[in-house]
């Protein structure tokens, strides 16, 4: 999409995710898309940080011709450890690496335990974050510990790469850290140095949402940047009784909060906003790829999947899905595999298969929904974004399991959109973020009540099956 209203001015805002760069170049006043650009990242969950740089690099190039400001938002957790020079002293590692599983278990264990850590930071540890990280580095990679000087995030290098001097980040990032609290605002450094055996490396400072880091040798101002899902938030323009479920590589589901939540369960995780709000926020491992891998598995498309899902009825003649194809984060299991259960001669169709997982993707995730309502308030209606959420079948089964109100906004890049939303923000100097016009989202079919009823009780045969298999309640109070 090309051409500009002469005369307006322009912003950018980048989404660094775990697959790829995406950038966008905004009009600062309403928020229309002007350009875009994306390259690929390289597989893994490691990587290198300087392939971020070439992937920004490869998309923004030839679009910032006139920008006026830039926002970075990336995905969280990533521990990104820098010697005294500033380079990597080892890969980066990426919030969906579980190779420090064992080292949250322990962690979640000290410091007074769950409830401490969620009275403190906001979060109880589990293998995505950053803290984790860093303690099982200092346990399996001593030497490379004693080498770094500086832990930053993924969003922070890039506007770090961008800007040199001195690393900055912003509350809503530094949230998903471990050692950082969000409803005091300040890092927790005894907490970092407890998990880095003693180590106290340099942490950004944090910036306030509306505030710039500074700017490009070619005068280009630089925003605070944020995470991922806070900068989805910023573009949703969430309000009271918002739900966004996000149906990406990962699964998440969030809303916005007036108070810091603290779940000592670690079912949710409160993390802070791109506002100065709050974000309760559960995540799930296991999302759109669960229907791109239950695809392949009958061999067939995606298109061909939702047709198969559709020809099923709801339950799937009895089959459960627990879809913990990657391990799984909400509930806390990152050595788990995947469960078929109910498996019978007469309903194992594709059909009963192909619903089977658009259902299991769907109840894990509405469990989360309920926990976010405990920490955040009332859910009103849920915005249904990413990937995923373009499917015919997820379209169709996702009223019955969530039982409220769905709405379907229009596809768009929304993690880049709220960086750009932020970039207008530090340029314009308004105590408020600027008021963009959005698309009026599609509204999803009400079912009938007798529709809901089994959808409760499909999301009650999944609690069932999780509690069965793996000895632990969906924490979708309703046990």
């Amino acid at each position: 999409m090309n051409g500009t209203a002469e005369g307006a001015r322009l912003v950018a805002g980048v989404d660094s995710s775990t697959q790829s760069t995406k950038v966008v170049v905004c009009d600062a006043a309403t928020g229309r898309v002007v350009r875009t650009g994306k390259a690929a990242h390289p597989d893994g969950t490691e990587v290198d940080p300087s392939a971020w740089w070439r992937a920004f690099t490869e998309a923004s190039g030839g679009l910032l011709d006139g920008v006026e400001a830039i926002g970075i938002g990336g995905q969280q957790h990533g521990m990104v450890a820098l010697g005294e020079s500033g380079e990597p002293v080892r890969p980066a590692l990426l919030w969906n690496d579980t190779r420090s599983a064992k080292a949250a278990a322990e962690l979640a264990g000290e410091l007074g335990g769950p409830q401490a850590w969620a009275k403190t930071v906001g979060l109880v540890p589990v293998a995505s974050f950053t803290v984790t990280k860093l303690r099982w580095m200092a346990e399996h990679e001593p030497e490379l510990a004693d080498r770094v000087a500086r832990v930053l995030l993924p969003h922070d290098w890039l506007t770090w790469r961008l800007l040199g001097g001195e690393p900055v980040t912003d509350r809503g990032d530094a949230s998903g850290t471990g050692y950082f609290s969000p409803a005091e605002g300040v890092y927790r450094t005894e907490i970092l140095a407890h998990a880095f055996g003693g180590r106290t490396p340099a942490l950004p400072e944090v910036l306030g949402p509306a505030e710039a880091a500074g700017r490009t040798a070619d005068g280009v101002l630089v925003s605070a940047g944020t995470g991922d899902n806070m900068a989805a938030a910023l573009a949703l323009d969430l309000g009271p009784g918002d739900v966004v479920v996000s149906l990406g590589t990962s699964g998440a589901v969030f809303g916005v909060s007036e108070s810091a939540p603290a779940d000592p369960t670690g079912t949710v995780a409160g993390f802070a906003d791109a506002t100065g709000r709050f974000l309760p926020l559960a995540c799930t491992l296991n999302a759109a790829r669960v229907l791109t891998a239950s695809a392949a598995m009958l061999g067939v498309g995606l298109d061909e999947l939702d047709r198969l899902a559709l020809a099923a009825e709801p339950g799937a003649g009895g089959l459960t899905l627990l879809p913990y194809l990657d391990g799984e984060r909400t509930p806390n299991l990152p050595e788990a595999s995947g469960t078929l259960l109910g498996l019978r001669r007469t309903n194992m169709t594709p059909e009963n298969l192909a619903r089977a997982a658009v259902e299991g993707m769907l109840c894990g995730l509405a469990a989360g929904i309920d926990a976010v309502a405990e920490h955040g308030g009332t859910v009103r209606r849920v915005l249904l974004i990413g990937g995923a959420a373009q499917s015919a079948s997820v379209r169709a089964v996702a009223p019955l399991v969530f039982g409220v109100p769905v709405v379907v906004p229009e596809p768009g890049e929304y993690v880049a959109l709220g960086a750009a939303r932020q970039a207008a923000w530090a340029l314009g100097g308004a105590a408020e973020p600027p008021r963009w016009n959005g698309g009026e989202p599609a509204e999803l079919d009400t079912p009938s009540s007798g529709a809901l009823e089994a959808g409760r009780r499909l999301r009650l045969s999944h609690s069932d099956a999780r509690e069965l298999v793996h000895g632990v309640s969906s924490g979708s109070g309703e046990d």
